[in-house]
């Protein structure tokens, strides 16, 4: 593909973990944290550029982060995964389908059949429930797609053993919920003007990067800027973080903005 680079505008729509920042019933420093960086729904990012606009995964927080950005019109949805911090939110897609119809949705063969069976409704060809938001499911399993003059190229990790899907956009790349990626899919990620990846909290866990995995990650890949996000209270505070990490690594927070 010889296309013309993309100006990419990204909105940081949450940035925190499954349980989101205060937790519920937690009485931890962060949670009770008073800055509005710590305040965390869970992780999403909109990817705009010309006249459309994608989200990367659509949780439980998705009408609150539209209502929050005054989105207007949404084309698609790009799933990383199927569980509930991440796919919370597909029947609020309805207000967009109304728009547009059928709404185009992006993921693996496993994130569809996970979707077909929690959200039987939407899904159904038998007696479907009117007021179901419509979608248009395409399989993405490692071949590029070209996305409104964008190419969109889907990677393959590993959330602990389970086979999930990052995205990179032009020079852009999402990575969420990852632990472990092939040197294969790593070729995928070079030359990126942006890279954000999860970084769970300090200590090691089973299943996403924590803080060490992901700047190592970081510094392997050579973006020319990084964000972290996927973020729980037990990272600590937003600004005391953001002051030992490298110059070029930056913690995202909800509402952040930039530009690819």
């Amino acid at each position: 593909m010889n296309l013309t680079k993309k100006q990419l505008n990204i909105t940081f729509l949450g940035t925190g973990t499954s349980q989101g920042i205060p937790m519920i019933a937690s009485n931890d420093p962060v949670c009770l944290s008073k800055s509005l960086k710590d305040k965390r729904l869970r992780s999403s990012v909109l990817v705009s550029w010309d006249n459309v606009s994608y989200t990367i995964d659509c949780g439980l927080d998705f009408r609150q982060q539209m209502l929050r950005e005054h989105v207007q019109s949404l084309n698609g949805v790009f799933f990383t995964h199927e569980h509930a911090d991440h796919i919370g939110g597909l029947d609020d897609l309805r207000a967009f389908c109304y728009q547009i119809g059928e709404m185009p949705i992006y993921l693996n063969e496993r994130t569809l059949r996970s979707l077909e069976k929690r959200f039987e409704y939407i899904f159904s060809t038998e007696n479907r429930y009117p007021g179901a938001p419509s979608v248009l499911p395409i399989i993405v399993e490692g071949t590029s797609l070209l996305i409104d003059e964008l190419k969109v190229t889907p990677i393959k990790v590993l959330h602990g053993s389970l086979p999930i899907t990052a995205y990179r956009f032009g020079d852009f790349g999402y990575l969420t919920d990852v632990k472990s990626i092939s040197d294969e899919e790593k070729l995928k990620l070079k030359d990126l003007d942006v890279l954000v990846v999860n970084a769970l909290r300090i200590e090691e866990h089973p299943t996403h990067f924590n803080l060490k995995e992901a700047l190592d990650f970081i510094a392997e890949m050579k973006p020319k800027k990084a964000y972290l996000t996927h973020i729980s209270h037990k990272l600590g505070f937003h600004d005391e973080v953001s002051k030992i990490l490298p110059k070029n690594v930056f913690l995202a927070y909800d509402g952040l903005k930039i530009t690819v």
